[in-house]
């Protein structure tokens, strides 16, 4: 903290960071380490400062290390200050003019030195007065029988003030909060003040900080707003002409409000802290936030009526969102994570000095105006230790969780001492509000309309699939895409230590799917169930296709007793870190340590690998390869032609492109699956109409989506709807025909998509 050179010793400046006003206390030049609790005339002064500035959020005591105390620790001093106040105010209260006919001269005075007295160590040991104020009353009470008439009347007097006051004394928080510790406490001493102000030590310590000006040097690139109506946030990216990424500057609500509306979120907030959830609470996290947001606003509502503070209907909606984001909520976090444009977010340590950095999916690599404080970062590490269950500790540094808010959801991985030196970081992977859908990534490029029609026809199949890449490849999302191609009347079991996979959309539109949530393989011991005995577990819960969220450790044996077990009955698939087919075998059978006979119960390896432009500036997440496993082999797959390519990506040409022994109907696993349906064994043709007709139909979702403006058409309810369309026509077409033709199935579900254009735009036209 930077004084301006007129601030003196003990001199204070109030600067406002993130919504709140923040007091920053001059003690550079001071021999002795600044204490509230400890040294009395340091309380006495800051309560005096308090007086001036009564909606201080934080006080921070600046020396070689900053003392910060918390927005908790400061409203204990403010309701003193605001007591004091009172009492000062109250003229008559505490003075008696002792000239006043009829009223002893020697009861007045001595009322007004007790009051006096009584006011002057308020504000540096309110316990201290509290047992001064007690003890006024003890010697009142013994004066009283032993009075004239004249002196009862005042001494009674002084016993009301007294008894008003030491009743406003005990209504404060720090009376209840220290009332406990009171049979041990002498009076005078000051170690009491320790349970309750006790400060964060640590360098430069602040509240998040949002760099609210745009930078002068640079150019409006896109403006956008995230979230919906009063929560709604501003987004506007800049590029600097010598800078290789581009500035993301968000301004929230939170940051543009008026005083009172400040006014009322501090108040509003002092209540809260007191009523905090408990640990066990956080357990059902939603449902916590929704009572939350209806006591915030009840709360609002009350105190604005009492300050006199007009507030409408919507701004209610506004500043209940903020206090429950900013108390029991993630904060800042929150409001970067309603966009949809966040792919991940990254918080280097130490947090404190390093502004966020974000991949944007349009803009890729960018910094942020945000900059998080240390006591957020500690406070959002703490709520992910609860959430999770999961330990993180200098013994477990590493914790793998998920955040869920609402239909957002992202993965969060959070490091610290002694793996991170300089303290906490965070690294988050936001997940699409919806599912992805192989339409989706056909509009996206992701992959071509025959791939997608191929992996609809391979699912079908019941085949074992790994989906490999590399980090940030988009491995799960295209895992998760190929799960919405299994039929809804089949069961499905999900594994994952982390959640990621789209399960709760998948029950949503039907699917009976069961999640089941194993232990994380960074930890060695926890009341979780180990990656591997939840795989053998899911084999003794009947008929399923199983999917494992990513192989990492030793479930990958697991995985492969299921992949020979469930082979031929149900799809088995997982995700898995490899650049290769020959890396993923690597991976599996030299770092996981299973065999390498076993290994062949892998049917088919799907590639996906980021690929760059070629000035290196973004990146573009591609389905490079499709390659099944064949089974003659015995020892090393790549030597003996284990691999063979299905699908080849032309990076001249951006696309997947299919190889000859795909095109010519060489494809083992094909034939496998043909081999088990009435019409398709040795029939090349009917099989590859069969998956031309698929992939014939998800382009034409793509292309009628674009052309109607019906964006819907892409998403995972009608994904579900479509592919169960295509399989009632094909069983009536079969039926008819033996075989399900794509000359008469095609034109048939075109003509129910059709009708579900009309449905879905008449369905518009209504709400208008």
């Amino acid at each position: 903290m930077l004084f301006k050179k007129e601030t003196q010793q003990y001199g204070y400046e109030i600067i406002r960071e993130s919504g709140q006003d923040i007091m920053y206390i001059n003690f550079l030049k001071v021999p002795f380490v600044p204490s509230i609790a400890e040294q009395g005339q340091i309380m006495a002064r800051i309560i005096d400062y308090l007086i001036e500035n009564p909606n201080t959020s934080r006080i921070v005591l600046v020396q070689q290390r900053n003392y910060s105390h918390s927005f908790s620790q400061v409203s204990l001093l403010t309701e003193i200050a605001s007591l004091y106040n009172t009492l000062i105010q109250q003229v008559g209260l505490l003075r008696v003019d002792p000239r006043t006919q009829n009223i002893c001269r020697e009861c007045t005075e001595r009322r007004n030195k007790n009051m006096t007295y009584f006011l002057s160590i308020l504000k540096q040991d309110p316990i201290a007065a509290y047992y001064e104020i007690k003890r006024f009353r003890n010697e009142e009470e013994g004066k009283i029988n032993v009075s004239e008439q004249k002196c009862r009347t005042i001494i009674n007097d002084n016993i009301r003030v007294i008894e008003r006051t030491t009743m406003l004394l005990e209504s404060t928080s720090i009376y209840k909060k220290l009332e406990s510790s009171l049979p041990y406490y002498k009076f005078g001493e000051r170690e009491i003040y320790n349970n309750v102000l006790q400060p964060d030590v640590v360098p430069n310590f602040t509240f998040t900080r949002l760099l609210a000006s745009l930078p002068t040097d640079a150019e409006i690139v896109k403006q956008y707003q995230i979230a919906e109506g009063s929560d709604e946030s501003t987004v506007t990216i800049m590029k600097k002409k010598d800078d290789l990424k581009y500035f993301y500057h968000l301004m929230p609500p939170e940051y543009s409000l008026s005083e009172d509306h400040y006014y009322l979120l501090n108040l509003a907030r002092n209540v809260l802290v007191e009523h905090a959830p408990k640990n066990e609470e956080f357990t059902d996290p939603e449902r916590t936030r929704h009572v939350f947001i209806n006591v915030s606003k009840d709360l609002l509502r009350e105190l604005a009526a009492n300050k006199g503070v007009a507030i409408s209907y919507q701004d209610l909606e506004k500043l209940a969102n903020i206090l429950v984001r900013h108390t029991i909520g993630f904060g800042i976090l929150e409001v970067l994570l309603q966009d949809e444009n966040i792919q991940d977010m990254m918080l280097n340590a130490p947090a404190s000095i390093n502004q966020i950095f974000i991949k944007h999916g349009e803009f890729d690599e960018c910094v942020t105006n945000i900059i998080p404080s240390q006591e957020d970062v500690q406070s959002w590490a703490a709520k992910f230790r609860i959430l999770s269950g999961r330990p993180l500790d200098e013994a477990n540094p590493v914790l793998d969780t998920n955040l869920e808010l609402g239909r957002m959801s992202a993965r969060v991985a959070i490091i610290q001492q002694p793996l991170s030196p300089n303290g906490l970081a965070y690294a988050f992977r936001r997940h699409r509000d919806n599912p992805w859908t192989l339409p989706l990534f056909i509009k996206n490029k992701m992959l071509s309309p025959l791939a997608a029609g191929l992996l609809s026809f391979l699912i079908d199949g019941a085949r074992t699939f790994l989906v490999a890449g590399t980090r940030s490849s988009g491995k799960t999302s295209l895992l998760g895409a190929l799960m919405l191609e299994i039929m809804p009347k089949y069961r499905v079991i999900v594994l994952e230590d982390t959640l990621e996979l789209p399960v709760e959309a998948l029950r949503e539109i039907g699917y009976d799917i069961l999640r089941m949530k194993v232990r994380s393989a960074l930890l060695e011991k926890t009341s979780e169930v180990a990656a591997d005995e939840g795989i053998r577990t899911s084999l003794r819960l009947g008929d399923s296709s199983l999917i494992v969220g990513e192989v990492r450790s030793i479930e990958a044996r697991a995985l492969y007793e299921a992949m020979r077990v469930g082979a031929l009955a149900n799809v088995v698939a997982g995700t898995i870190h490899g650049a290769s087919p020959y890396g993923v075998f690597d991976r599996v059978v030299n770092d996981l340590e299973v065999p390498a006979t076993s290994f062949k119960a892998t049917d088919l390896i799907i590639i996906a690998n980021p690929v760059r432009s070629a000035d290196g500036q973004k990146s573009y997440r591609r389905m490079i390869q499709l390659t099944e496993v064949r089974k003659g082999w015995s020892k090393d797959p790549e030597e003996e032609h284990g691999f063979v390519d299905l699908l080849r990506y032309n990076v001249e040409k951006d696309m997947l492109e299919p190889t000859d022994e795909l095109i010519n109907g060489d494809s083992e696993v094909i034939k496998a699956i043909a081999a088990n349906v009435k019409g398709w064994a040795g029939n090349w043709d009917a099989v590859w109409d069969n998956i031309q007709l698929r992939a014939k139909i998800k382009e034409e979702i793509v292309k009628q989506a674009e052309k109607n403006k019906t964006p819907e058409l892409l998403e995972a309810k009608f994904n579900s709807l479509s592919n169960s369309a295509f399989y009632k026509i094909s069983e009536k077409v079969t039926k008819q025909e033996g075989l399900p033709k794509s000359e008469i199935v095609f034109p048939q579900w075109e003509e129910w998509l059709k009708q579900k254009i009309k449905e879905i735009k008449s369905g518009k036209n209504k709400e208008d």
